[in-house]
């Protein structure tokens, strides 16, 4: 039987920055063991609004529910305990320390032993095995990548929260990690909410599109629904 829980729901989210209303009354859900693509312009709101669900930034009103579990008051570490992993845009890695060390701080900071999670992960990305002693800060962006969702992946997440993972990387990385994503989604392990503007890549990996328009949500949907006239009205730059 299939499980069709909602692993996260977010309801009537409001958020401003310096006394700027961005976000007005967002909703949205990601089913368990789903990829969910938030889809927009620049500026309209989507990465305020994972900074809200990962407690970056307090809403001025709204509920976030991890599964059944309210995060509303919660800091961001406590949030990370409660099953959020989020890679960032700009992916976030210590750049002075080894891949190696990138991967075994992840552990350290979430408490959490081994049990063959690296060899897991260094099985999803096998590109880094051959760069465990190199500088996080000398591998390339698409590389740099691979080893933040890698990093996020040792803390045993139920939700990955990505922003932008496709930007500034070389096609044939953004191909690897889709279908890397795709190999998790099938694991049946965890749910996937992932903020990203390459229309390609959000066909190939979502089940489902939320479309955000000056802070509030104007179009959602299965993505086989996501047709031209939401692309051109919405995404078209």
């Amino acid at each position: 039987m299939t499980d069709t829980s909602n692993m996260l729901t977010v309801s009537g989210l409001d958020a401003a920055y310096e006394g700027s209303q961005v976000l007005r009354g967002v909703s949205l859900t990601v089913p368990a063991r789903q990829v969910v693509c938030l889809m927009g312009r620049n500026g309209v709101g989507k990465t305020t609004t994972l900074k809200c669900v990962v407690g970056l930034l307090k809403p001025l009103g709204g509920d976030i529910r991890l599964a059944h579990v309210s995060l509303m008051g919660l800091r961001p570490e406590e949030r990370a305990r409660q099953g959020l992993g989020y890679v960032p845009q700009g992916r976030d890695i210590f750049p002075g320390l080894t891949v190696w060390e990138n991967l075994q701080l992840s552990l350290v900071v979430h408490g959490r032993k081994a049990n063959g999670q690296v060899d897991r992960v260094l099985e999803l990305f096998p590109i880094l095995k051959d760069m465990l002693k190199r500088k996080g800060g000398v591998l390339s962006g698409g590389q740099q990548q691979q080893l933040a969702i890698a990093r996020a992946l040792l803390t045993d997440p139920k939700l990955l929260i990505l922003d932008e993972p496709t930007e500034g990387i070389q096609p044939n990385i953004i191909d690897q990690i889709g279908e890397t994503l795709l190999r998790v989604k099938r694991e049946g392990r965890l749910s996937i909410l992932l903020v990203e503007q390459y229309l390609d890549f959000c066909l190939s990996v979502a089940d489902s599109f939320y479309v955000m328009d000056r802070g509030t949500i104007v179009a959602d949907g299965p993505i086989a629904a996501l047709n031209q006239d939401i692309v051109k009205r919405y995404l078209t730059v």
